[in-house]
């Protein structure tokens, strides 16, 4: 992410491909270093004649689809015996008329979904055949592993390593040793963090504040003119009750428990840039993986990474507005189980809106991206008469090839951020997956709408909160 300012030939080592590209290198190659490699989710692997699925603490989900003629339907209550002699937990079963074809005369079909012991698999299935006609594994639509509980994020961890001091020989500290020995110590509490712990503190230098001091000045003084309405409410309020200013760096336990009161967002502490998936997938549990390590002083108006004073300055009073936090909450949603390609789309998305939108208020075009608010040099530009400006829409944003090596040639205007809503979730429902996700803010987790009965329960829980206010609008209209 971009927070460099003054001339556009600064040096700057910057993304040559995208997020997602990047993410699937990373995959394949070595962990970050100082940090174990992350204990990635397996994905489907072939079987026999068919496909397992989440194979995990030696179990494996796989669906089977088998046939039964009116000879063999006491076959039906063998399969009972074989899943209780195999110890196969049932998750799901459908039923429906067979269909007649010169293989199969099969009058029912049946498909189940279930989990059996990895080691039981081949055994399973072909005792199935013995009792059963025509018995097939479904290779099921391949969903990227996705976490449903908020302590799942302990697994959203994947680093992009390119941006990291002590391998990028173009980053301002790769030549300090004693910058690299403090990013090390930083990013140690980053990996050894797990979700409910308290978050981390750091006693920042000297030289850490004096940094983060001409950042906070220098940017602090361009916000009146160039930022947005809700941006500059968000750092006021930061300033007032949370100790924002130029003398000290704000801690993450602080500034996180400000941002729960208003908006349910919290803060969870990272050691570098997410791969795209990791990160979005936070952000649809209104966690905000957030940096603590600052940039080096060297450079304090650069940086070829996020560091806290893009996060702190750029990201959080954003995150303080309601309708702001909505909108990122709804990025991350829609990338529970998106594939690699749609990830890509709403990372992209991301980056146009976030990190580098801009929005229309009373007349005037103001800046609300993260990475426009932390880099003096784009802020200024981008509300020039230099850059390219479109509408926003999210088919052609999500198109749109986005710079990383200087500043972008284009930028994205938002009517405002309840329209930029409505149009990224008009976009989210083109995305294919074989469900639809609801976040539950009573237990800060996901759930999966796949079945009838989950999409029952939720409308009857709307029902409940339609009634306290049609409730609330019949007092007002009596009084």
């Amino acid at each position: 992410m971009k927070t460099e300012s003054g001339a556009q030939t600064a040096p700057f080592s910057g993304r040559k491909q995208s997020l997602i590209e990047d993410a699937r290198r990373e995959r394949a190659g070595s962990s970050p270093a100082g940090s174990p490699g992350p204990a990635g989710p397996a994905g489907a692997s072939r079987c026999g004649d068919g496909f397992v699925f989440e194979e995990q603490a030696g179990r494996a989900a796989l669906t089977v689809l088998f046939g039964l003629s009116s000879e063999k339907h006491a076959g039906f209550f063998k399969t009972g015996k074989i899943f209780e002699t195999f110890e196969a937990k049932l998750l799901h079963i459908e039923s429906r008329p067979g269909r007649k074809s010169k293989n199969s005369s099969s009058d029912l079909e049946f498909l189940m979904k279930c989990e059996v012991h990895r080691s039981d698999l081949d055994v399973f299935v072909n005792s199935l055949r013995r009792v059963v006609d025509d018995v097939r594994l479904v290779p099921e639509e391949k969903v990227p592993w996705f976490p449903r509980q908020m302590k799942d994020l302990d697994r959203c961890n994947m680093l992009i390593t390119k941006f990291d001091p002590d391998m990028d020989q173009d980053h301002p500290g790769y030549s300090d040793p004693e910058y690299r020995k403090r990013r090390a110590f930083i990013s140690e509490l980053a990996f050894s963090y797990k979700q409910g712990d308290p978050l981390p503190t750091v006693d920042y230098t000297a030289e850490e504040v004096s940094t983060w001091r001409e950042v906070y000045r220098q940017l602090r003084g361009v916000y009146p003119g160039l930022a947005c309405r809700q941006f500059l409410d968000g750092l006021q309020q930061l300033e007032d009750e949370c100790g924002y200013g130029d003398e000290r760096i704000p801690q993450l336990r602080e500034v996180s428990a400000f941002l729960r009161e208003r908006t349910g967002f919290q803060l969870r502490p990272v050691a570098g840039l997410l791969s795209a998936r990791d990160f979005l997938n936070s952000l649809g549990f209104r966690v905000f993986q957030c940096t603590q390590y600052i940039r080096h002083a060297s450079a304090p108006m650069h940086s070829p990474e996020p560091d806290c004073c893009h996060e702190l300055l750029g990201h959080i009073p954003m995150l303080a507005d309601r309708q702001f936090a909505q909108f990122s909450q709804e990025i991350g949603l829609a990338s529970l189980g998106a594939s690699d390609e749609d990830v890509e789309k709403l990372s992209t998305l991301y980056w146009f809106t976030v990190e580098f939108g801009l929005c229309k208020q009373n007349g005037a075009v103001k800046a609300y991206g993260a990475g426009l608010l932390s880099s003096y040099g784009e802020l200024v530009y981008a509300l020039s008469n230099e850059p390219e400006y479109k509408p926003f829409d999210p088919e052609q944003t999500a198109m749109q090839p986005y710079q990383d090596q200087t500043y972008q040639p284009v930028y994205f205007v938002s009517e405002s951020f309840e329209d930029a809503k409505t149009k990224l979730r008009r976009y989210s429902a083109t995305i294919k997956r074989p469900f639809a996700v609801r976040y539950d803010p009573f237990t800060c987790s996901v759930e999966v709408l796949d079945q009838p009965g989950k999409i029952q329960n939720s409308l009857s829980q709307m029902r409940e909160e339609l009634k306290i206010l049609h409730g609330a609008l019949e007092k007002l209209s009596s009084s």
